[in-house]
C-alpha cells in the first residue's frame, strides 16, 4: 500500500486522517508542521503527501513549493473551506489535487488512488494511437519519451509534476484534437463525479511555464476559447 506523509497541525484532524488511512492498510507518517514534514521526507520516503494549507511557521503554499523544487512527489492539499483563492494558490504552488476537510476515509482513499494512478499509469485513458510509435516523439524543441516518462526541451530534461506529465501525455497523444475541461478532468484527474476547471487551468498554467518559450503565446498547449485545450498545431 502507498506510504502517506500527512502534514497537518490540527491534532484531531491529524489523528483522524492517520487512523482512517492506517485502517485501509497505509503506512502513515504524521507531522504537525511543515518543517517537521520536510525533515521526515528523506527517511520516510512517502509515495504521496497530504498537505494542510494553513500551517504554523511555513504555510502549506511554501511547503508545497519547497517539496516541488526538490521532488516530483504527488501532493494533495487539505483545505478547510474549499476557498477559491486558497485552492488556486495551492494548485499554482504545485499541488496535484485538493480535498476539502472534513473528508471521509473513503474520499481520502479514492483521491489518493486516483492521483497515484496518474503517476503509475501515465497513458491510462489516453486516446488510442497507431501501433508501434517512435520511442521518442519530437515536436519542435520538445521531446516526449512516453516509455521512460521523460520530457525534454532543447536537450534539457524538464521536471514535471505528475499531473503536468499526465496532462501533457494525454494531450500530445492526439495533436490538434480539442478536449473540454470536463473531458480532461475525467481522463487526467478522474473526477467524473463533478467538474472543477481550476485543476485543469492551474495545471495548464504550470505546464506552460516549463515547456513554452512564451507562456502567454503557447505553441504546444493551446487554448481554444469556448471549448478547451489542445496540443499544437505548432
Amino acid at each position: 500500500m502507498p506510504r502517506v506523509l500527512l502534514i497537518e497541525d490540527d491534532a484531531a484532524v491529524r489523528d483522524g486522517v492517520s487512523l482512517a488511512l492506517r485502517r485501509r492498510g497505509h503506512e502513515v507518517a504524521a507531522a504537525a508542521s511543515g518543517e517537521e514534514g520536510l525533515a521526515t521526507l528523506p527517511s520516510f520516503r512517502p509515495d504521496i503527501v497530504l498537505l494542510d494549507l494553513m500551517l504554523p511557521g511555513k504555510d502549506g503554499f511554501e511547503i508545497c513549493r519547497l517539496i516541488r523544487a526538490e521532488r516530483q512527489l504527488p501532493i494533495i492539499m487539505l483545505t478547510a473551506r474549499g476557498d477559491d483563492l486558497d485552492v488556486v494558490l495551492g494548485l499554482e504552488a504545485g499541488a496535484d489535487d485538493y480535498i476539502v476537510k472534513p473528508a471521509r476515509g473513503e474520499v481520502l482513499e479514492a483521491r489518493i488512488r486516483a492521483v497515484l494512478r496518474r503517476t503509475a499509469l501515465p497513458t491510462d485513458g489516453a486516446p488510442a494511437t497507431e501501433p508501434g510509435p517512435a520511442p521518442v516523439e519530437t515536436y519542435g524543441e520538445l521531446a516526449i519519451d512516453r516509455a521512460g516518462l521523460v520530457v525534454s526541451k532543447g536537450g534539457q530534461d524538464l521536471a514535471l509534476a505528475p499531473s503536468e506529465m499526465k496532462l501533457l501525455l494525454f494531450l500530445s497523444a492526439t495533436p490538434g484534437q480539442v478536449f473540454s475541461r470536463q473531458q480532461l478532468l475525467e481522463h487526467v484527474w478522474e473526477h467524473s463525479y463533478h467538474g472543477d476547471a481550476r485543476l485543469v487551468d492551474a495545471c495548464v498554467m504550470r505546464l506552460r511555464t516549463k515547456i513554452e518559450d512564451t507562456p502567454r503565446s503557447p505553441r504546444y498547449v493551446q487554448t481554444v476559447r469556448g471549448f478547451g485545450y489542445r496540443f499544437g498545431p505548432l
